[in-house]
């Protein structure tokens, strides 16, 4: 097929663009009349006849008006000659030189507010075709998670019929919204004809009505589009369908009362966006978790938000959830993150942990003696919080190997307990935090000592202290009493304390191997 030069022309039909053959882009780069596109499409797809590429589609809808290809034909057409029977200009003749100054300063005025209406109109009516699509994506996700949950159908295509009524108000606006365009710019096509001062207030009594009738138009938009309670029941009920899929348990869809759009600025999509929760990625910052707004929690609590590092062209992610209203941040890994998750600079989320004491936490399991050799099944789990005084090199090194924030990419994950001292006695205590060996032989200092730091000094069960000086060859590994010094003798190096889950390491010093007891997971509290 030979492909036309001409840009007025579509390549395929070889028909001139117009209001019926809209010239409209795909996804690919080329450009046909709308017609062509609405041909083209066999079985949600369409082919592109230029270069093949395949584009997924179910209307000719869903691709833009090329708008830059209308305005270049218009400005094509212009320079061409009239033709026979039409009022010819000659060169210099200004058609308005017999309109009256006033006159043509309403002309420029009415031509610039029509302008402005008709680029509001492409705005709005751009809007519409981003939502109509996403309403389009979610109906396709329903039919999906349908196929899947067979006992939230009846729930699943109450939210589908939703969608049916909005797509369908959508396309009636939209075919409303192109006529009324399309009005517009023949009235501006008039006022530039206009010769005489009565065609003049003719010509601008209709404009007015059009103008009116198009910011009506608008406002309505505005007003109707997006359906909160579409829109919240369309998302409530995915996340009630895929969280049910993940747990293998069943929900009843959603109940929270929905948010309030009382902000009618916003364009159609920025409100979808509230209303859903979506943040668009690479625009989650630390000033949204320590907001912690409704659409953040439920991103922590999908697991879509993780804190990200890079060290030598190396990523690692660590988990950011929330439990018990407070925000934990956990070990970094060597693990890929999900899909469409949000990321955030792991050195901006500790900005969260306080100054001078900070909270971290770590995880325990060991097997049950009903399962010997493993951790699973009959594991039991327990977690400790720890309260560090972060003025001491000690405490902020032990920070460091919670997080795995360290460039070596070290942290307490996986390590074991080492030994019990004292067993059943008073100054009971264990020992681990073997980053390097895991046998009791490492746990090299990562930060240099300062000897002006001050540590304190404890005989209480629930002190966190070091076995060795700081300086020393494995002043990493850390103790942790169980029960008080008899006689009241102290700990030295002191620096930190065990706030909650105490119970938890005292039932792991009773196991009858305290090497099987390991740290499975580890991380540090932030403050909101």
């Amino acid at each position: 097929m030979m492909a036309s030069n001409k840009p007025e022309e579509c390549t395929v039909c070889f028909n001139n663009y117009d209001g019926l053959r809209r010239p409209q882009s795909l996804p690919c780069g080329h450009t046909f009349c709308s017609q062509c596109i609405k041909d083209a499409i066999r079985n949600v797809q369409l082919i592109c006849p230029s270069c093949r590429a395949k584009h997924s589609a179910t209307a000719a809808t869903q691709f833009p008006i090329n708008y830059g290809m209308e305005e270049l034909i218009k400005n094509i057409k212009s320079m061409e000659l009239p033709s026979v029977g039409a009022v010819s200009v000659k060169p210099g003749q200004d058609h308005t030189r017999s309109i009256s100054k006033k006159l043509q300063s309403m002309v420029q005025e009415h031509k610039s507010s029509i302008n402005n209406l008709i680029r509001e109109c492409e705005e709005v009516l751009s809007q519409l075709g981003k939502y109509q699509g996403q309403v389009r994506d979610w109906k396709t996700q329903h039919y999906q998670l349908q196929d899947k949950l067979y006992d939230l159908v009846k729930q699943n295509k109450a939210a589908i019929k939703l969608l049916e009524q909005e797509d369908t108000s959508v396309v009636n606006m939209t075919t409303e919204g192109e006529a009324g365009k399309k009005e517009l710019q023949t009235m501006l096509e008039c006022l530039d004809a206009v010769n005489t001062a009565q065609e003049v207030v003719t010509t601008i009594n209709e404009a007015d009505q059009y103008n009116v009738e198009a910011e009506d138009w608008i406002q309505k938009c505005q007003e109707l589009f997006p359906d909160i309670n579409t829109v919240f029941t369309s998302v409530k009920m995915q996340e009630s369908i895929k969280k049910a899929l993940h747990i293998m348990t069943t929900e009843t869809g959603a109940t929270a009362v929905p948010i309030l759009l009382e902000d009618s600025g916003s364009t159609i999509m920025e409100k979808v966006e509230r209303i859903t929760g979506e943040i668009p990625l690479k625009k989650l910052t630390v000033d949204h978790l320590r907001g912690m707004s409704k659409a953040v929690k439920r991103l922590v609590e999908a697991g879509l938000v993780l804190g990200v590092q890079q060290d030598h062209d190396v990523l690692r992610y660590s988990r950011i959830t929330l439990q018990d209203g407070q925000l934990h941040l956990h070990a970094l890994q060597h693990q890929p993150p999900p899909t469409h998750a949000h990321t955030v600079q792991v050195r901006e989320v500790m900005k969260l942990m306080a100054s001078s004491s900070c909270v971290v936490f770590l995880d325990l399991a060991w097997p049950d003696l009903a399962w010997p050799g493993s951790t699973r099944p009959g594991s039991t789990r327990g977690r400790l919080h720890i309260q560090l005084n972060t003025d001491t090199m000690m405490a902020r090194q032990f920070v460091l190997l919670c997080t795995g924030q360290h460039q070596s990419g070290f942290s307490f994950l996986n390590t074991k307990l080492l030994e019990v001292t004292n067993k059943g006695e008073p100054g009971e205590c264990v020992r681990g935090g073997d980053y390097q060996y895991n046998n009791g032989s490492g746990g090299a200092p990562l930060l240099s000592h300062q000897r002006n730091h001050q540590y304190q000094k404890s005989g209480s069960a629930g002190a966190v202290w070091s076995w060795d000086h700081p300086w020393s060859g494995n002043s990493a590994q850390f103790v942790i009493s169980t029960r008080d010094c008899i006689d009241g003798r102290p700990w030295f190096r002191v620096f930190g304390e065990v706030v909650s889950g105490l119970d938890v390491v005292r039932a792991a010093v009773n196991h009858s191997n305290i090497t099987k007891v390991t740290v499975v997971d580890c991380g540090v509290v932030l403050t909101l």
